[in-house]
């Protein structure tokens, strides 16, 4: 069974960070993209950023040179550095997998239809 878990959020002050983890199993051929998404209140869920197999991170244009993407292969984990963080920031965050069974994506990582696995979520909230 795929299991996809995060942990990591909490509370904390405008201009502060947070670091959020996602675990993974069940995967039996691994995963070729994994990504985080957040969903604040009242809005659509959108993509934060992503990363392929190789490394290869994107970002969208709101949490670049603030946010980094990485990923442990081994672990088959992934993690979201938040730092600088602003009130617009406060969401539930995604973790996100593309399984490799499926086959490769073309289009934007950063889309929700690019993913097959999806974690519960982890609450972000940020003071002012």
């Amino acid at each position: 069974q795929v299991q996809l878990a995060e942990s990591g959020g909490g509370s904390v002050q405008a201009g502060g960070s947070l670091r959020l983890s996602c675990a993974t199993s069940g995967a039996t051929l691994g995963w070729i993209i994994m990504g985080w998404f957040r969903q604040a209140p009242g809005k659509e869920r959108e993509g934060v950023a992503s990363i392929n197999f190789d490394d290869r991170a994107q970002y969208a244009d709101f949490v670049k040179g603030r946010f980094t993407i990485s990923q442990d292969a081994a672990k088959m984990a992934l993690y979201l550095q938040m730092n600088n963080l602003s009130t617009e920031d406060a969401a539930v965050y995604y973790c996100a997998a593309r399984r490799a069974d499926v086959g490769w994506w073309s289009g934007s990582p950063l889309l929700r239809n690019a993913y097959t696995d999806w974690g519960q979520g982890t609450q972000v909230a940020v003071s002012s």
